[in-house]
């Protein structure tokens, strides 16, 4: 049993979790667009999300206590230098077009996590777009909105124009709501000087807050053309279950209820579309 705890918190800790996430919301943009399974880009955002997601997390522990690291934490990093390695693999299969919308998102993760701004720019020592109050939410919004419904349509050579700008718009939204539940969570481990929506409008606002983002992304399913009946449908689950894990999130939450259940919603979504 402790073992298998042990396997299920590296499973969360080493980002296979959340990678999983942002790689099921790629392979949904391909499904809603009657696109075919791109192995090579959804391969390269999934490997690319676990190495981005730890080198964010883990990068200013690296950096300030090599040498002692827990045993956890360098089997995280020997982990995370592999799946480097198999984005790196994948990119190389990837367009040259793509590899340079691909490093804008790269560069936002890299400035996300390492320190490059003048410290009278920010309110903390950090240094970096994640200490800039209450940036954190809609850089990270903006990300998967890109990478999860922009990337794999320019990859395809579909053509972008402001239709496919509601779908965009529509996973920011929920991005952006997936965050709250995590937000509410480290109200007791933030720093004040972060101002995120919790903090500057209160749980039960920022709770409000979240569910008429959700009515409006529905709101902005409905003047969407062509989609069939079951990604509607789908969308409209999904979307009341986020509003209930919203609803009944708070600042003393079980070990897992962000971290595995509401980080595993695009997950389902994925299961729930396959399934139907």
């Amino acid at each position: 049993m402790r073992f298998l705890k042990r396997i299920f918190n590296f499973y969360i800790n080493s980002s296979i979790h959340v990678a999983l996430a942002v790689y099921a919301m790629s392979w949904i943009t391909l499904m809603e667009y009657n696109l075919p399974y791109d192995e090579t880009v959804l391969y390269f955002i999934f490997y690319a999300s676990i190495t981005g997601y730890n080198f964010v997390k883990f990068f200013g522990l690296a950096k300030f206590h090599h040498r002692s690291l827990a045993y956890w934490l360098k089997f995280i990093q020997f982990f995370s230098f592999v799946c480097f390695l198999l984005m790196c693999f994948y990119a190389a299969r990837l367009e040259l077009k793509t590899l340079l919308y691909i490093a804008f998102f790269g560069a936002v993760t890299f400035l996300y996590a390492v320190p490059f701004l003048p410290r009278k720019m920010l309110f903390d020592k950090n240094q970096n777009l994640r200490s800039i109050s209450g940036i954190k939410v809609y850089v990270i919004a903006l990300v998967w909105a890109g990478v999860t419904v922009l990337l794999p349509l320019f990859n395809a050579d579909y053509p972008i124009g402001l239709e496919e700008l509601l779908p965009f718009l529509q996973r920011f939204i929920l991005v952006l709501v997936l965050i709250l539940p995590f937000e509410i969570r480290d109200l007791n481990y933030d720093s004040l000087k972060l101002s995120t929506i919790p903090q500057k409008i209160g749980v039960k606002r920022t709770k409000i807050f979240g569910g008429t983002l959700l009515l409006v992304m529905l709101g902005l399913e409905l003047i969407r053309h062509g989609q069939d009946i079951r990604f509607k449908l789908c969308l409209l689950l999904v979307s009341f279950v986020l509003g209930a894990f919203l609803y009944f999130a708070s600042k003393n939450q079980r070990p897992y209820y962000c971290s595995f259940w509401v980080e595993g919603i695009p997950i389902f979504w994925l299961l729930l579309l396959l399934v139907t």
